[in-house]
């Protein structure tokens, strides 16, 4: 008798442990609208969110997710400030982005693939395109599983995942065709940015004229006083408000809360000169607007992370960093790369667009392990 309550009991509780279980489709429902969200902020592709979610989370089952609300599986690496959790994975006790919630860690996966330079070229895929984008994301090693991208693609086709992103695309377009006047009267949030922390000008002496280009670093800019409408300036100069937002590194629409420089065109990887020494107030964001450089390049060249507070009188890199050798010829200015911890010879590659083989042809390597603080050649 004891035999059989004690496994009626084992029944039972195996039976709660299992309807306990968060399935695809209660995972899909109640993220959703968050990954829709995100993609609007960002531009990856709500069915890709929603399928690394589905796949690195087990639908939001996973050990990970119930101590640290960490959905995507991604580790601390040497530039995350926030809390932390340990948790085996490769290997046992390695270090874990932990958030408040699930809308902190899918935030946090869109700015660790929208500001890394590892992962640009993602964003000249098309959006609607999810199979290249499951092959992009192994092709740059976001993931080591040879499977990844099969597996992306198989949540996204078989949940129809890409109603999603369909679904975004639709709304951005009606939005692109918003008239002028009409945006006048709509009532459009206020910018907020974690990089925006001041109200101090680039520019002092000259009068803003927001319909006049200028060019910044080889780009074409306007420079436009806080309060202004992104909508209107789109308008104005015909181009569509998600490339406008792509080109300014902004992940939120809506009025923007300081004056700034808007660009017209991308923004270039290097600055037109080698550094520039920051004023005070001035955030990264600030500065990469300034000189006209891609925000996520900025971050890569200087090894640091979203967010950072900036003392005034900083030095800051506009370009791989330099030194100078001497050789029979005369100074020779020779371009290195200070590697990171957790960094492969495959972002470095990407970061500067040139080939594993090259870099190991000219730094002489024989592997592809390397050292934090190693110097790597990024050049002939």
């Amino acid at each position: 008798m004891v035999k059989i309550s004690i496994a009626i009991l084992f029944s039972i509780l195996s039976f709660a442990a299992t309807a306990q279980r968060v399935t695809v489709e209660e995972y899909i429902e109640q993220f959703k609208d968050i990954a829709m969200y995100e993609m609007k902020r960002s531009g990856i592709p709500a069915s890709i969110t929603l399928a690394q979610g589905i796949l690195e989370s087990e639908n939001g089952n996973s050990e990970l997710v119930k101590k640290s609300n960490n959905h995507f599986g991604i580790k601390c690496k040497s530039n995350w400030n926030g809390e932390v959790v340990t948790h085996d994975d490769d290997e046992n006790g390695e270090c874990f982005r932990a958030y408040a919630n699930a809308n902190a860690s899918y935030r946090d996966h869109s700015n660790f693939l929208k500001f890394s330079a590892r992962y640009s070229s993602l964003f000249r895929l098309d959006q609607k395109d999810y199979t290249s984008w499951a092959l992009g994301l192994k092709t740059v090693g976001y993931a080591t599983n040879p499977k990844y991208p099969d597996l992306l693609i198989k949540y996204i086709e078989q949940y129809d995942l890409q109603q999603y992103t369909l679904k975004v695309l639709s709304q951005l377009l009606v939005k692109d065709l918003v008239k002028e006047n009409d945006s006048a009267e709509t009532k459009i949030p206020i910018i907020f940015s974690q990089y925006q922390v001041n109200d101090t000008p680039f520019v002092t002496g000259i009068k803003i004229d927001a319909d006049k280009v200028i060019y910044i670093n080889k780009t074409k800019c306007v420079f436009v006083e806080k309060g202004t409408s992104l909508l209107v300036v789109a308008n104005k100069k015909n181009i569509s408000l998600s490339k406008l937002m792509d080109f300014n590194d902004i992940m939120e629409e809506g009025i923007l809360s300081k004056s700034q420089y808007v660009y017209l065109n991308k923004k270039q990887k290097t600055g037109d000169t080698e550094f520039y020494i920051s004023q005070p107030g001035e955030t990264m964001y600030d500065i990469a607007q300034k000189v006209g450089i891609q925000f996520r390049y900025l971050l890569a060249y200087n090894n640091l992370n979203i967010g950072v507070h900036l003392n005034a009188n900083t030095k800051l890199f506009l370009h791989p960093i330099f030194t100078r050798t001497t050789n029979k010829g005369g100074d020779k200015k020779i371009k290195l790369h200070f590697v990171a911890a957790k960094e492969g010879l495959a972002a470095i590659a990407k970061l500067y667009d040139v080939t594993v083989q090259q870099l190991k042809k000219w730094n002489k390597l024989v592997s592809d392990n390397l050292k934090i603080g190693q110097k790597i050649l990024i050049s002939k």
